[in-house]
């Protein structure tokens, strides 16, 4: 019974498998593309950036402003200093743990 569950599967992939189109192997060159190829690449090119024109430009969003309140979002805007100790003293040797 098993066998025979084998042999179906293997029987329902190979028609996939063998529908693919042909696939480069390593070091193999792959082929020039045709006159009327290079011009469908221009033009789906030119339409992709003439499409990206057409996106407005997006405002920041803060989904958690109106409950953090006006006063809050000030703070975030302006990034935070960084403050950094540094120790005058040189270390010698692992500290304990």
């Amino acid at each position: 019974m098993r066998k025979i569950a084998v042999a179906v599967m293997f029987a329902l992939i190979a028609p996939t498998a063998l529908a693919q189109d042909h696939v480069p192997m390593y070091g193999e060159q792959s082929q020039d593309k045709t006159e009327t190829q290079k011009a469908d690449d221009i033009r789906a090119e030119r339409a992709y950036q003439r499409s990206l024109g057409n996106v407005p430009d997006q405002k920041a969003v803060d989904p958690w402003g109106t409950a953090r309140g006006d006063e809050a979002s000030k703070k975030l805007a302006a990034p935070p200093k960084s403050v950094v100790k540094h120790s005058s003293k040189a270390k010698s040797g692992s500290a304990p743990n």
